[in-house]
């Protein structure tokens, strides 16, 4: 990715704080410019339940990789916490320099035919256009929040979850997201990113906006 000189963020995952900060050392030593650290994956010593789920978890794990790393660090959070501004305050907190939001929803599937669910796991992460409206709230959510408090206390929130055209994108910058992120689109669509990016061009040159900041965050 660097070969072509894409702006590379690194998602790191762990099943422990240990696994985690041993990941972000190793981050440490390359040229990737940031460090995405995705606190959704289960925290094997808490029974299974994801780092992100609760504040006191998230941040802990954030203070250990912030004291691992120099690297911007961008935290992306689960939205199936029960408290996700409480989570998003807590890690913000810890030392993340950005937040995105949403990673996958939980959700199931079942064989009929063996009457038993396809996962082992049983749960799986739900994403794509379904996602969108939950996703887009959660972020409008945590936007109202982080404008709520003074401006140098205040960090980026990334928005993704089920953007798959450029009007979805749009809606996430006007609910006060910095930047967004597509992901299952990109399955679908390879051609996904540059018809979004095309979109989003047009769409400025038709309301006669300069850049991203005449309309990020109006609908706040």
């Amino acid at each position: 990715m660097q070969k072509f000189r894409a702006k590379t963020i690194v998602n790191l995952s762990g099943k422990s704080p240990e696994t985690y900060v041993e990941g972000a050392k190793l981050l440490d030593k390359t040229d990737a410019p940031m460090i995405e650290l995705n606190i959704s994956c289960p925290n094997v010593k808490a029974g299974g339940m994801a780092f992100g789920m609760e504040p006191k978890a998230a941040a802990s794990v954030v203070e250990a990789v912030r004291k691992a790393t120099k690297k911007p660090l961008m935290v992306k959070l689960s939205p199936n916490a029960p408290d996700l501004i409480g989570v998003a305050m807590a890690v913000k907190n810890a030392g993340a320099d950005a937040i995105s939001l949403v990673n996958t929803f939980q959700a199931t599937a079942i064989n009929i035919e063996t009457g038993r669910p396809y996962f082992e796991n049983i749960r799986a992460g739900f994403s794509g256009p379904a996602v969108k409206p939950i996703a887009l709230r959660m972020v409008y959510d945590l936007c109202l929040a982080m404008n709520k408090l003074p401006e140098n206390e205040r960090i980026p929130v990334v928005g993704l979850g089920g953007i798959s055209c450029w009007q979805d994108a749009v809606e996430f910058i006007m609910a006060g997201a910095s930047a967004v992120e597509v992901g299952t689109a990109t399955f679908g669509n390879p051609l996904a990113m540059t018809e979004i990016l095309k979109g989003i061009r047009n769409f400025m040159a038709k309301k006669g906006y300069k850049t991203l900041d005449d309309f990020r965050g109006c609908a706040l």
